[in-house]
């Protein structure tokens, strides 16, 4: 009789649910992190850096891009994934809070349709010009847009962040300036190195290297100071313009009803990337900073970027395009 009913125990457990997912090591097969833009611009580098280090420690991560509709493609293929831990967003303000705001059928909440793991980075903008503009600073912008209105333009990523960017300095401004959108960073650089495009604003993590080979100029860094790397660039201040400030924040995320345990353990192969000195070099000659936050507080700077995002294009009167 004892025999039969731990036998009958033991089939009770086996059959138990979850006790399949509860054998099964996490990860057993690749994990893919979506990135909402195309490859070798500011969120992909610093995604593709994210899938290497976590590659050598959790288990192999692929880059998966699915650039559109000013990153809420991306968003959504990820909210409607399954709550596994082996499809991820790499999300920023423009999966997170800009695209939402132009596209009101995006498809996902920023805040109830994922849950936050880690944010991983934050990365200045600079403003950038071609070496055959007719400027070299700030200031010498602003008067050859007062004197030819409408003859410059900036090059923007549709629905990214220097989209927004370009439309708060005309604001702040007044400059009659086009805005030329494009589909990702990449091909709005070459255009730029080939003096097709005037102006416009990128992150340091890809203009670094064009900005000290001096094939791209750099105009101001959008901070209150300057940046090491970059000690020749004034800011934006500096240059006599208020207001126009951004940096361009990443971090990973998850679809909502991820458990707990699988959150943590990517969250905390993040935090120990982060913290290795290897990781950390890297971010430096980008530019960029580690930012570490817990999961609720990276939930609630979403929450509180989506707001202030959505008011500020609210103001400026942008639509998707």
């Amino acid at each position: 009789m004892i025999d039969r009913r731990t036998l009958l125990a033991t089939m009770a457990l086996t059959l138990a649910p979850g006790a399949t997912l509860a054998q099964e090591k996490y990860p057993s097969h690749p994990i893919k992190l979506v990135v909402s833009f195309p490859p070798g611009g500011p969120l992909d580098v610093m995604a593709r850096l994210t899938a290497q280090y976590l590659s050598g420690t959790l288990g192999q991560v692929i880059v998966d891009n699915r650039p559109g509709a000013g990153g809420t493609l991306a968003g959504r293929e990820v909210a409607r994934a399954d709550a596994d831990g082996y499809t991820l967003l790499f999300g920023s303000s423009a999966s997170l809070a800009i695209g939402p705001a132009l596209y009101g059928n995006s498809g996902y909440d920023p805040v109830k349709s994922f849950a936050p793991i880690a944010m991983v980075s934050s990365v200045p903008y600079v403003m950038i010009g071609a070496t055959n503009a007719p400027f070299k600073t700030v200031p010498e912008l602003l008067a050859y847009a007062k004197a030819h209105p409408g003859q410059l333009n900036f090059g923007v990523p549709n629905g990214a962040p220097p989209h927004m960017l370009a439309e708060m300095f005309k604001m702040q401004t007044g400059a009659d300036i086009q805005v030329v959108p494009y589909k990702g960073a990449s091909t709005l650089i070459t255009d730029m190195i080939a003096g097709r495009i005037h102006s416009g604003f990128e992150t340091t993590s890809v203009m670094m290297g064009h900005l000290r080979e001096g094939n791209i100029r750099g105009l101001a860094v959008l901070r209150e100071t300057r940046i090491p790397e970059l000690a020749d660039v004034p800011t934006m201040i500096e240059s006599g313009v208020h207001g126009v400030e951004g940096s361009s924040w990443s971090g990973v995320l998850a679809p909502a009803g991820t458990s707990n345990d699988i959150i943590e353990l990517i969250r905390k192969d993040i935090l120990a990337g982060l913290h290795s000195p290897a990781f950390a070099s890297k971010l430096k000659l980008m530019g960029a900073e580690a930012r570490v936050m817990t999961a609720a507080e990276f939930g609630t700077f979403i929450g509180g970027e989506a707001t202030r995002i959505a008011a500020i294009m609210k103001a400026a009167g942008l639509k998707a395009q």
